[in-house]
């Protein structure tokens, strides 16, 4: 049998397919989708096409993938690409840091240690979800990812990373998705691995930037906000 949430590489498109999957999206067209594919495409040096759709949609047809799906767009070349499988979670990655985001803290903390390098992740569950427990991994997803790279990286993140999580409606249906269970847990664990296999990977024969400064792009969000206590009324 078939493995659940299969991954194709094909013509610079990573396809990871599971018919009558439910996903949902961080990238441009997010939100949530029933599609019996994902993809995580590849752009060359120099592209400026602004019709993201038609994009992905021609990017999908020339690799001679049929199905539609939440599509993500990426600088970093597939051949760096890894996957990571844990129980009921499979997990695949791409990632770079040529456009790093920083988030320094005022009290001399820090909560980090163009061509975009991007951080994408496609994660997929044979359990079933509601939409609310989608997000929920989502949620640890992404916490999971913002560790590894500060771990790895210094980075919280790239200025375009993005995140589809899918599942498979007809399995085994489970209510939480969070850390301390069996799929976020897992989920965490696939995506640490797959993230950090995939930076190997990418900067094997190159220099990771240690700082915004040092990156080809990036940003330091070093503005400060306004500290408020809510207003308290009674009944």
């Amino acid at each position: 049998m078939r493995e659940p949430f299969t991954a194709t590489v094909r013509e610079g498109v990573l396809r990871v397919r599971q018919p009558g999957a439910r996903w949902l999206s961080t990238g441009w067209d997010g939100g949530y989708e029933r599609a019996d594919a994902a993809y995580n495409v590849t752009v060359p040096e120099g592209w400026e096409r602004t019709d993201l759709t038609a994009y992905a949609a021609e990017r999908r047809r020339e690799a001679g993938f049929d199905d539609g799906g939440p599509t993500l767009l990426t600088g970093v070349e597939l051949q760096h690409a890894r996957g990571a499988r844990l129980g009921p979670v499979v997990a695949y990655a791409t990632a770079g840091v040529s456009n790093p985001a920083a988030l320094p803290l005022p009290d001399g903390g820090t909560a980090t240690a163009p061509r975009p390098g991007t951080v994408n992740l496609v994660v997929g569950t044979t359990r079933a979800l509601a939409e609310g427990t989608l997000a929920t991994l989502l949620g640890a997803v992404v916490e999971a990812k913002t560790a590894t790279l500060v771990a790895e990286t210094g980075f919280t993140g790239t200025t375009s990373d993005a995140v589809v999580v899918g599942c498979a409606p007809a399995g085994e249906r489970v209510t939480f998705a969070g850390s301390a269970t069996e799929v976020g847990a897992a989920a965490r664990a696939c995506v640490r691995e797959a993230v950090r296999a995939s930076l190997d990977s990418r900067y094997a024969e190159r220099e990771r930037p240690e700082s915004v400064a040092a990156a080809e792009y990036g940003v330091v969000t070093d503005e400060r906000a306004t500290v408020f206590t809510p207003e308290v009324s009674e009944p």
